[in-house]
């Protein structure tokens, strides 16, 4: 049975993105998801499903308790932190295309600025020795001790072998951050960046920048996914989840996939394309518009390829023609990204995705009908394709 075209996204809700929220994750989770349903005009005691994805501190009984949601009949938490952030959507799509619930909201919620650094490299691993834990026993002796570095060892063989540039990476970086300065609910609202301030501000880790790298942000998005059927009868445009897929590949180890033959590329990134294709019965020349995790602008490159936007090792040049910027062929991440907009663990992104369709984001690409969103790269991943058609 294929889901396409079976459930949509009907309401949508947010917080402001901040560096200190001053209130608890539930609340955020709590503001979030009340705002997504009165988007959708939907009465909370609906809801009788819930999926969210890990990292995630905000327990699904919590928000239906609170709620007053009578009867929950499905609930789920994908693991892989931002690997995850589409899972949720297509859990939910699952769930109402089988008619195991009907009304489902998918939420992230974080202060992962204010009451924890959430990139510091001081994670507690010697602490809890769970196999992900021990795993890492391998990598950080070695100075692997940040995201940053682990994503570095990718980028610097990806530049090796087809001439990327850090040049290149911060043409992703000045991209985003020129969309985050029209968006005022970015955190970089008003502040541009150009190519220069990119190669001149401080490595983290050679050859990522700290322009390269996603912010630390505290906030929380929430959706409302129900049945195509009903969301005709919605008051607000739905956006219709033409196809969802979840990915892993060969030799797949979570950020440290560095015994594969060759780490150039993102398989199962493109597992999760190849998926999502062929549920959808679209192709890249069908797609407008895309919002590809940019949790480390290298990362942004092979999604371009894995998805087939570009040939392999093509992106680069795609990147230095501007057809990922404002006005280019395929404006990627208009609300800014997790780099200019905020880090909300992806889940923002699939937010933009539905302004786009929707045709209601501040930085609105002309005649979208398809978009591709990614989650995050370097884990087990996911994706979506989101449209304005069932």
């Amino acid at each position: 049975m294929n889901i396409s075209g079976r459930a949509a996204i009907v309401g949508l809700g947010a917080t402001e993105f901040s560096k200190s929220s001053g209130r608890t994750e539930l609340r955020l989770a709590m503001e979030a998801t009340l705002a997504a349903l009165s988007d959708a005009g939907i009465d909370p005691k609906e809801v009788d499903g819930f999926s969210s994805y890990s990292v995630d501190k905000v327990p699904e009984y919590e928000i239906a308790r609170l709620l007053g949601a009578r009867n929950v009949s499905f609930f789920s938490q994908v693991p892989h932190g931002g690997g995850a952030a589409c899972g949720p959507v297509l859990h939910a799509a699952m769930a109402v295309a089988t008619g195991i619930a009907k009304t489902v909201v998918v939420y992230r919620a974080m202060n992962e600025r204010s009451w924890y650094r959430f990139g510091t490299g001081s994670y507690g691993f010697g602490s809890t020795p769970f196999f992900d834990n021990v795993n890492y026993g391998w990598y950080m002796p070695h100075g692997f001790h940040t995201p940053a570095s682990w994503v570095g060892m990718f980028a610097r063989r990806y530049m090796h072998s087809f001439g990327a540039t850090s040049e290149d990476f911060g043409r992703v970086a000045v991209a985003v951050r020129d969309f985050a300065a029209t968006n005022p609910n970015a955190f970089f609202y008003g502040k541009p960046i150009t190519l220069e301030e990119h190669q001149a501000s401080r490595w983290i880790c050679e050859p990522l920048h700290l322009l390269d790298c996603c912010q630390e942000s505290d906030g929380a998005v929430a959706m409302v996914i129900t049945s195509s059927d009903r969301a005709r009868e919605m008051k607000t445009k739905p956006v219709y989840i033409k196809a969802a897929a979840q990915g892993i590949s060969d030799g797949q180890q979570s950020m440290t996939s560095f015994y594969r033959e060759d780490i150039t590329g993102l398989p199962e990134m493109g597992h999760v394309a190849r998926q999502l294709w062929q549920q959808s019965r679209l192709t890249p020349k069908d797609v407008q518009s895309a919002v590809l995790y940019d949790h480390f602008s290298p990362f942004v490159l092979p999604q371009l390829e894995e998805f087939g936007f570009v040939k392999r090792g093509e992106a680069k040049d795609f990147i230095r023609g501007g057809e990922h910027a404002r006005g280019g062929s395929m404006p990627i991440n208009t609300h800014g990204g997790q780099l200019g907009e905020a880090y909300i663990h992806g889940m923002n992104g699939i937010a933009e995705a539905v302004r786009q369709i929707r045709g209601s984001s501040v930085n609105q690409v002309k005649d979208v009908h398809n978009m591709v969103v990614t989650a995050g790269t370097g884990v087990p991943t996911s994706g979506l394709i989101l449209g304005d058609e069932a």
